[in-house]
């Protein structure tokens, strides 16, 4: 698994496992990604702050963060 937060664009997303994926869009803000056998590949967090920890105020990023790896 990996996480990336990409600072400039607010965009967090959370990666299962690689390869060829097909998205579907829960709503304008999250998106799933599906493997080729319909397993969760990996899901993507628009305007992450706000929908990740509520509020935009709460967290101040102003360097990119490294990628985690688990």
């Amino acid at each position: 698994m990996r996480i990336h937060y990409d600072v400039k664009g607010d965009v967090l997303y959370i990666e299962f496992k690689k390869g060829t994926v097909t998205t579907k869009r829960i709503d304008e803000d999250v998106a799933i990604d599906y493997d080729e056998k319909g397993w969760v590949a990996g899901i993507e967090v628009l305007s992450a702050k706000e929908r990740v920890l509520g509020k935009k105020e709460r967290v101040s990023v102003t360097t990119q963060p490294p990628d985690i790896d688990f």
